[in-house]
């Protein structure tokens, strides 16, 4: 993508309706719980947009909280509603650490400075500034195909200083290991849509919280 607006896309009305939806909700006198709800933004089947439930949101943002420790930083690649749980302000740590979101759709531009505009098929148009700034990145690839992993483990690559969280299907578990060097964890991420393919997560760091 280039830099100029003309090189740009144009919002469609019914982006354009759900920025207007969103800024009217996220108002002078709406709280960060508000503002940061995982449905705030709602979810765009067409570019394979499925949240998270909050008791998988809330696991995973702990689980990276923990692991970026103390003035940590938090990258989340096409992970929004963990973005947003970190931002609401009531998990312990959350304001100790900082977290930008990764994302192909502009909506989430909303959040101004954390947002970063990212074009899996371009893994690498990345602002220098980002190269290995993160103390844990976690990534959730739109796509169950090895492709899009392939893609996203360039990015993942980029951003991180070593601890890395990948939330996909468990199908992707060879790709996961191959690519990044992850292991499958126990726990089951859950959405607030039920799919039908199994998801796991993968790290590459032997993680407490997502042990059971």
């Amino acid at each position: 993508m280039g830099d100029s607006d003309d090189d740009e896309p144009q919002l469609s009305a019914h982006t354009l309706a759900a920025l207007q939806e969103f800024y009217t909700s996220t108002g002078p006198d709406a709280t960060p719980a508000d503002k940061f709800a995982v449905g705030a933004v709602g979810e765009n089947w067409n570019m394979s947009q499925f949240w998270y439930d909050d008791e998988t949101a809330t696991r995973l943002a702990e689980e990276v909280i923990h692991e970026a420790g103390d003035g940590g930083r938090i990258a989340c690649v096409s992970a929004p509603s963990v973005y947003q749980k970190l931002k609401q302000g009531a998990l312990e740590g959350s304001d100790h650490v900082s977290v930008v979101v990764l994302e192909f759709d502009r909506r989430f531009a909303t959040y101004g400075d954390d947002f970063v505009f990212y074009d899996y098929n371009e893994p690498l148009a990345l602002p220098a500034a980002l190269r290995g700034s993160f103390d844990v990145v976690l990534a959730d690839p739109p796509y169950l195909a090895h492709e899009c992993l392939a893609k996203v483990a360039q990015t993942v690559k980029f951003l991180s200083k070593g601890k890395v969280l990948l939330c996909t299907g468990a199908i992707m578990e060879d790709d996961a290991r191959d690519l990044l060097g992850l292991k499958m964890c126990d726990f089951l991420p859950k959405h607030n849509k039920n799919l039908a393919n199994e998801f796991r997560c993968f790290a590459n760091y032997t993680s407490h919280l997502l042990s059971g």
